[in-house]
Parts: C-alpha cells; structure tokens; sequence
C-alpha cells in the first residue's frame, strides 16, 4: 500500500489564505481582549495582572487609559505601571477626561492597556468611539491589552435587551472579536458577582441600588454569562479549526455554511440582519446581505432610502458581504444570488400582512421556500408591533401631489368628448379604445397611481355617458359588466407595464452612467504619460460623474502636499490633518464616517496592497450622497482606477530609474576597468624604472640611469594627464566649468597647445595652416588649448610614426573653424558619432593608449563656448576632427 503523501499536506487555499493574513498583520499590533459578561468579573484587575507580567518579562508596558473606578484592590496594581495623561476636553462648560492618543502614539510602547473599549469618546475627540482610538493604535504597531463586555457587541444587542430589558447604547463591531490575536475570558459565578455588588466592589450604593433592579438579576447574568461562554467557545473554535486546516490534520470537514439575508427597507431589517449575524456566528459560516432593486421599486426606495442605506451598512460593519442586485423578481433573484454564491441558508422575516392579503398576492417567504429547492429557508418570527411606525410615518411625510391627478382627470374629459363626437360612427364596446388611449397618456406622461385612477374615471364615464340608460351609473345590458371589468383590468396591466418599463429604463440608464463614467476615466488614465496627466484626468473626470468637487494630495516629504484639484479648492490645517490621519491609518475619514466626521470633505485613501500612495479628499453637493451605496461604490471605484493609475507611473518611473542605475553601473565597471588598466600600466613602467635605479643603480651606465629616469617621467606625465582628463570630466559633468572668455589670438593659441605637446611630438611633423587675417575670437584661452592638445594627442596616438600631422584654422563666415587631422587608419562610419562618448575607443592601432576621455572633454569644452564638434573620415585615409566657434 503507498501513502500519498499529498494528501497530508495543507491545501493551496490554506495556504494562500494564511499568507494573506500573515500579510496583512504584519507591522500592525496585536489585539488581547478580556472578555466578560458584566461590570465586576474582574476584567480591568485581570488586565493589570497581565500587564505586571509583562513588565517582569521587561516588556515596554504603559496604561493609556485604566479605569479604576475607586476600587482599592485596582489602584494598588495601577500604581506601580507607567501612566500616560488623559486629555481634557471642555465640553458645555464641563471638562471631559479621555485617552490622549496623540501621546500614546508619541510615546510608542510596544503594549497599551486601554480599559472599557465600548466607550463613547467625548464631543471634539478625533473619534467617536474609544474602539477606534484602538484600531489607530494597532495599526501604528502597538499591541493592546482592552476590556470588554457581552453585552457591548453589535450582534448580541437586540438579544440583550430582549434578556435584561436594557438597551445598551454604547457597541462595538464583532469583528474586533474575530481579529483579536487572543480573547481572555474573565469569568465568576453570578451567585460571587452579586455578592460583590452587595459588597460595593462593583458600584457605589445608589448605583449599586439600581443595577440589582434593572440588570443584575440572577436570570439575566445567567444568560449573559452563556452568550460569553459561547462566543467565547466560537472563537477558540475558530482557531481550532485554522490550526487543523494550516497544519492539513483529518478530520470531519463538512460542507462550508454559507447564509444570506435579503433587506427591502422593511422596519424589519436591522433584526433579521442580526439575526442572521448570530446565526452566521454559532455556524461558523460565511454570510451575505443583498437588497433586490426592482423596476417599480424606485418608489418603495425614495420612501425607504435612509432605512436601506441604514441597513446595508449595519450588515457591512457586522461582517457581510453586501450586494445590491437588481431584477423583475425578488424572489427570483434571492434564489439566484444564492445559487451563485453557494449559500446553504435562506434567513427570512415571517409576514405580517393579514391572511386574506395573500390571496391576492403569495408572500415573498412562500415564493422563496417554492423555489429554494434544497436550500435551507430559516423563518424568523416579528414582534406584532415591532417598529411599524416607522413605515407609516414615512409615508404620511410625502408630499400628496394633486397635478398629476387633476391632469388624469383632464384627460377622461377629453376622452369622454372625444367619444361624444364619434358616438354615431362607433358602436359602444369600441368607444373603450378611446379611454384605453387616455390611460395610456396618463401612464407614460403621469405616472402610476395617476394612471390607475385615469382606468376607473374612464370605467366610470364609459358608463355614465355611453352606456344605457344614459347619464346614469345603472346598467340595463350586464354584458357591460364584463366590458367594465376588461377597461379597468387592462387599464390598470397597462398602467403597472408602462411605469414599469420607465423605471427600468431609469435604472438602466443610471448604470449605464456609472459604466460609463468608469470606461471614460479608465480610457483617460491609460492615456495619460505622466502624474499632471492622470490626476487632470481623475479631476476632469470627477466634476463630469458627480455633483461635486475632488483634491488629491500626495506625500511629498513627510507631509500630504495637494498636487491637483478642483477649482477653488482648499484645505485648513484641520482638514489637511485628517487627510493625514487617513493617509497613515488607511482607512475612510470625514464627511460620511465615523472618524473625524465633522470634516467638511470625505478623504479616501489611494492603497494598495502594499502601501498608501495618496489621499483623495471629495465635497459632495448633497449630503445624502455621502451615504447613498451607489455613491460610495462608484467613489471607491474611481479611487481604485486612480491608484492604479499613480501605481502605473510611479512603477514605470521606478522601472527608469532601475535602467540608469544598471546603466550607471555599467558605466562604473567599464570606468573601474579603464581607470586599473590606465593607472596600472605607467605605475607599472614608473616603479620598474625605480626600482632597477634603486637595486642596481651603482651598477648601470649614466646613459642606462637616464633613460630609465626618462621613461619614468614620462609614465608619470601619462598618469598625470590621465588623472587631470577624469578631474576635466567630472567638473564638466557636476557643470562646475566657468568660462573666463578674453579677445584671443588663434596663433598664440596654436602656440600653446604646440608648447603643451612637444615633447610628445618629438620627430613628428605637424603641418600649421592660418588663415592670414584670423580675428580675435572670444574663449577661454586655458581650456581652448586643453581642447587642441587632446586633438594633437589624440592624432599622435592613432597615426603611423611617420606621418605628418595638420592643423588648420580660418574663418567660415561668422564662426570659426579649427580642423586637426591626420593620416591614420580613421573610424569605421557607424562609429564617427560615438568617438565623443566618454571611455569610447577605437580598437586600433594596436598599442594605442588612453582612456577615451580626450575627445569627450574636448565636445564639453568646445559645447560650453557654444560650439560644435564633429569627425569625418579624410578622402585619402584618416580622421578629420573640426571645431566650430561663434565669432563674437
């Protein structure tokens, strides 16, 4: 039998998915929670247990912010701990204690002890909630020890007032509990708890008074004791589960639970939400949010929009994925969405409707268990009076409209004389296709209800006016009956069809917009070179797709600097430094979230998965739109295409400067490799020629000595020469050349270089031609003459022995011509451009020294006079250099 290996080894998903978070909790503290189920378990004394270990194992550990409470027993742990001053914040005349965050931060410890994590900052803090204030410490590094009741977590908070009959305000999203690195539990019999109470160890008298009645009852610390034992049990089970999964153990892994609720801006909602957050929660599933969009719906929204929003944003801080999808059916489409995605169960409200309604029309929940199949539907049972207020007062608040009704009634008028007309021509029964006109008119032009109200003035007219008896409601023929029936039926299909097609194309329309929005921004910034151009892009873009105005800021330094924005957009200090703060938190902050909300603009950061490369900062006209999903998705969507923009070009920019560098490098190598050879050889030549002097210089001929001493010399003058062109070149280079132009004469020019060379020339014949009546030419006579000496040198180096050598000069018109040449075997035709690149040298003749540095410093020289410089080939073998200069 062969073991598969294979099979005990942990999946690729796993491992992706422990990558990710190791990933993504890198550089980010680690979160430690004390958990128990009411006030006086001893969470805070726990804390400071812990946190006196910590400082026995030399661990950096401060209090940044313990409350004590008064408790004897607290404050004689407290008081040996490192405590960081809490912040006084004035508010209505009474100054508040809070957690100085700012010198928490300042200070950098490596663990925080922050107690109560459900508290409620005071008005003016940076945030609103203390959990907050632990999200920003944790992602500035900085591990936290907190505390935190049952009770405190959003889920759970309609289950504990329905428990104790206490609506707790004060909640913190569950998935701090589920990204906690480590959850203590702090647990005592409710029987001890009670005693301490009774004691005084949980409350002063009064207090203690009033909590024994409203929540400290045995049954309600019962129970909240079972929701921490269990949520509790959930979480190790969780790590359990990572732990069996990372490390591949067997074991029974059933089918993944995957549950969905649907919101419709039913007062409704937010329970089930919960609910099924709960149910998600002892399951260990997944769990998604969808709101079904429906032509005809756009109504039920308007009337319903905060509620939805209201929703969708609870289930999104609970956890779930939340999607809007839009379809003719609901029901339809919750089995579709849950197809999809795999969901297992279907969380759904019980009716409310009374029986007879659903005649008429089958309650969603019946549709959705029809079409389920073997999806699990969970029914979850409404109190009878449970916030229906809500939906009747936000009905009476709509405006009654009376033009639309006025004009259906216009409408059967003139329907009603247009038929008064044609009575004569037409039999009764086709009379209808004139009213059936008119509700059409109404449906397209009027609307909904305007148009069912036009199809029963029409069934009443039609009979009042057409049928007999005349200009009476009595019917002598009941066959008019069903006619009756037939207008008002149609009438009414009609009316539904036509409203419903406009809404729809309303719908579409709108996502066609955002759709476009999107491809004419990606179109844009695929277009744009360079950052002025995306971000012109993003802010064009910006002012076509909303009713608003963008900035984007990015770092410059160690501060956000506004490198684009709309017109007239500005930012204060106190705008910039909440641009700031959601630049090194990477997270939303503003105008329409629960951090700085007070700002006057929504800053969104521009991250990727790697790091955060700006800040948009968004003023949007109508407030409503800040918290409309639409909104914030297309916002988010056009925040994602300009970081990819900016990622784009920073890359490519990255990419550049990568190809200098390996360039640069490469030149460094070829620099390294000519400099050892060139500084090699004559110290080579200069200590051999010293070193025979010093051995055996008794011993040689005074001609022997001399010509060794020569030889030296002129090594040296090579290694001097050598060294002075790499100071001309980098001076050239760093443009630290200045120019001392003077009136010179050409022969006296000419004259110097000659004298520079002589010796090198020795036998060699070099051939001057001046033109009689050269003028004064403007230059810097010093590095004129370095310029012809490289030239003569250069000829020598690369020209037989014996042949001559010419040096020209006259006047073309207004510039200068200076020309040396030579009878050597010249340059090959791709080359005669490169001959003035730095380290470029012809690889013949053989035996030619130097180190391709002449002629590039002679292009410097000549460039900086505003001349120019160039090689050709001569007719009859060798190279031609000529020097242009302006005649000034």
């Amino acid at each position: 039998m062969i073991n598969n290996d294979d099979d005990k080894r942990p999946s690729p998903e796993s491992l992706l998915k422990l990558a990710q978070a190791e990933e993504a909790a890198e550089g980010r503290g680690k979160l430690k929670i004390f958990l128990g189920y009411a006030a006086g378990v001893g969470k805070t004394y726990a804390m400071l247990e812990a946190a006196w270990q910590l400082k026995l194992d030399e661990r950096d550990v401060v209090a940044a912010y313990v409350e004590s409470h008064g408790r004897f027993e607290t404050d004689s742990l407290l008081a040996g701990l490192e405590i960081i001053p809490r912040a006084q914040i004035e508010y209505m005349g009474v100054v508040l204690q809070e957690m100085d965050i700012d010198a928490v931060l300042a200070r950098k410890p490596q663990i925080a002890l922050v107690d109560e994590l459900a508290h409620t900052n005071a008005p003016g803090s940076r945030h609103e909630k203390r959990w907050q204030d632990v999200e920003e410490l944790l992602a500035a590094g900085i591990d936290v020890y907190t505390t935190v009741n049952i009770q405190h977590f959003e889920s759970l908070n309609d289950i504990v007032a329905q428990i104790t009959g206490v609506v707790v305000r004060e909640t913190v999203p569950d998935r701090l509990l589920d990204e906690a690195a480590e959850i203590r539990l702090v647990d005592i019999p409710p029987d001890e708890l009670l005693q301490r109470l009774r004691e005084g160890k949980v409350y002063i008298p009064e207090q203690a008074a009033w909590a024994r009645e409203k929540f400290f009852k045995p049954g309600n610390l019962i129970a909240l004791r079972e929701l921490s034992l269990r949520r509790a049990a959930a979480r190790v089970d969780d790590q359990m589960r990572a732990y069996m999964e990372s490390q591949a153990i067997a074991g029974p892994w059933p089918a993944a639970e995957r549950l969905l609720v649907c919101v419709s801006g039913s007062p409704f909602g937010e329970r089930l939400i919960r609910t099924t957050r709960r149910l998600a929660d002892e399951m260990n599933a997944q769990w998604h949010t969808v709101y079904i969009e429906t032509p005809g719906g756009g109504r039920h929204l308007q009337e319903n929009r905060e509620r939805v929003w209201r929703d969708l944003r609870l289930a999104e801080s609970l956890g779930a994925q939340v999607a809007t999808v839009t379809a003719t059916s609901v029901a339809n489409a919750v089995i579709d969405y849950a197809v999809k995605h795999n969901v297992t169960k279907i969380v759904v409200g019980k009716p409310t409707r009374p029986r007879w309604r659903e005649f008429l029309r089958p309650p969603l929940v019946d549709q959705i268990i029809r079409l389920s199949g073997i999806i699990d539907v969970y029914v979850v049972s409404i109190e009878p009076g449970e916030a229906k207020p809500g939906v009747a007062s936000a009905r009476q608040k709509k405006p009654f409209i009376w033009s639309g009704y006025m004009k259906s009634l216009a409408l059967v008028a003139a329907a009603t004389v247009a038929g008064q007309l044609v009575r004569t021509f037409l039999a009764p029964t086709n009379l209808v296709m004139i009213y059936l006109l008119a509700v059409v008119l109404a449906a397209v032009r009027l609307g909904l209800n305007p148009a069912i109200m036009t199809a029963f003035l029409s069934v009443a007219a039609f009979d009042f006016f057409f049928v007999p008896p005349h200009l009476t409601f009595a019917v002598a023929d009941t066959e008019y009956l069903i006619t009756f029936v037939a207008l008002f039926t149609v009438g009414v299909v009609i009316s539904k069809l036509v409203a419903t097609a406009g809404e729809r194309a309303v719908t579409i329309r709108d996502r066609e917009v955002h759709t476009a929005s999107l491809y004419y921004l990606s179109r844009d910034l695929a277009a744009a070179a360079d950052i002025e151009a995306i971000l012109d892009a993003i802010i064009r873009n910006f002012g076509e797709s909303f009713n608003g105005r963008l900035l984007i800021l990015l770092p410059e330094g160690e501060r956000l600097e506004i490198k684009g924005a709309s017109h007239g957009m500005r930012l204060d200090e106190k705008e910039l430094a909440v641009a700031d703060w959601a630049f090194r938190n990477r997270q939303a902050a503003g105008r329409g979230t629960g951090t700085l909300s007070s700002a006057a603009l929504l800053f969104l950061p521009l991250q990727t998965s790697a790091s955060v490369l700006g800040v948009v900062g968004v003023k949007l006209e109508e407030e409503a739109d800040y918290a409309n999903p639409l909104s914030r998705r297309l916002l988010d969507a056009f925040a994602s295409q300009a970081t990819l923009a900016i990622e784009r070009v920073q890359l490519v920019k990255q990419a550049e400067q990568s190809q200098l560098l390996q360039a640069r490098e490469s030149l460094e190598r070829a620099l390294l490799n000519s400099v050892s050879h060139d500084l090699r050889t004559p110290l080579v030549s200069v200590t051999g020629a010293l070193g025979t002097l010093r051995e055996k210089g008794n011993k040689l001929s005074d001609e022997a000595r001399r010509e060794l001493l020569d030889a030296a010399w002129e090594e040296a003058e090579r290694l001097n020469r050598f060294v002075g062109n790499l100071l001309d070149m980098t001076r050239l280079e760093a443009g630290a050349v200045k120019l001392k132009e003077e009136p010179c004469d050409i022969q006296d020019l000419v004259g110097c270089a000659l004298a520079a060379i002589e010796q090198r020339l020795g036998t060699r014949k070099v051939d001057v031609r001046l033109q009689s009546d050269l003028p004064l030419v403007r230059m810097d006579m010093a590095l004129m003459t370095q310029v012809v000496v490289n030239l003569l040198d250069n000829a020598l180096k690369y020209s037989p022995p014996e042949s001559s050598i010419t040096l020209a000069a006259r006047t073309d018109g207004a510039v200068l011509t200076l020309e040396v040449a030579d009878h050597g075997p010249g340059v090959p035709e791709p080359d005669l451009k490169r001959v003035f690149d730095k380290f470029y040298r012809i690889p013949v003749p053989e035996g030619a020294g130097g180190t391709g540095l002449g002629l590039a410093i002679c292009k410097g020289i000549v460039e900086a006079h505003g001349g120019k410089i160039r090689a050709e080939n001569r007719a009859g073998g060798g190279l031609r250099v000529i020097v242009t200069l302006p005649l000034r």
